[in-house]
């Protein structure tokens, strides 16, 4: 003997319905278009000891102005062989979207002007350096210490995002009140040599830089 369920038609009804729907109950269709969330965007480069895209700061601008640096003392040097690193929580780094692989001619590998042309003026990193140094408990002489961008414009770093903005110290053993002396700008020269001359993609300097600059060179086979 069969046994047949009845179902009753308004309750049909809304079981038929609800069988093609492609939306959960309770939930919204996912957009077809429009504007992703708003937040800081990470489509660039993978790097990072984390892994994560680099972000994406605002690019070259006519006029700059004072960004607002991490709160004082929320940053924390680390050492690689006496040498000063970033904190990659507070600079991780950002580039510029400006610089691509595609226009390296126009833009970075170009003779002269590229980084004077973007470079924001000293009324607006003076006053930047001294929050961040304060972000980063920096006590030293600030004549001694470089407000550096962790991906150096001549390798497509932001201008002015602060996430690519760190005081970093001299280094050890510099003598105090000789001004701005560190190892990591002959590093960034090189990678930016190798990049213009083909032996390793933008991208490539980008992310070594960014996971430790200290052994950039290294990582990439460049020293």
């Amino acid at each position: 003997m069969s046994l047949r369920l009845r179902v009753a038609p308004p309750v049909l009804a809304i079981l038929l319905l609800a069988g093609c729907s492609s939306a959960p109950i309770g939930g919204s269709a996912p957009s077809s278009g429009g504007s992703p969330a708003a937040g800081p965007s990470a489509v660039g480069s993978p790097g990072g000891s984390s892994g994560h895209a680099i972000a994406v700061g605002a690019g070259p601008q006519k006029s700059y102005t004072v960004q607002q640096q991490p709160p004082a003392g929320s940053c924390h040097y680390r050492y690689e062989k006496g040498e000063p690193l970033e904190d990659p929580e507070c600079t991780p780094g950002a580039i510029s979207p400006a610089v691509l692989q595609a226009n390296l001619r126009s833009t970075i590998c170009r003779k002269g002007g590229y980084t004077s042309d973007i470079r924001p003026s000293t009324s607006v990193t003076g006053k930047e350096k001294v929050l961040n140094a304060a972000s980063y408990g920096y006590k030293g002489a600030m004549g001694d210490a470089e407000f550096d961008h962790l991906i150096s414009l001549q390798l497509g770093g932001d201008p002015n995002d602060a996430r690519n903005l760190w005081v970093e110290p001299p280094d050890p053993g510099h003598k105090l009140g000789g001004g701005v002396n560190n190892r990591k700008d002959p590093v960034e020269t090189k990678l930016h040599t190798a990049v213009c001359a083909g032996k390793v993609s933008l991208e490539a300097a980008q992310k070594a830089i960014v996971t430790d600059w200290t052994t950039a060179l290294s990582a990439l086979s460049l020293d």
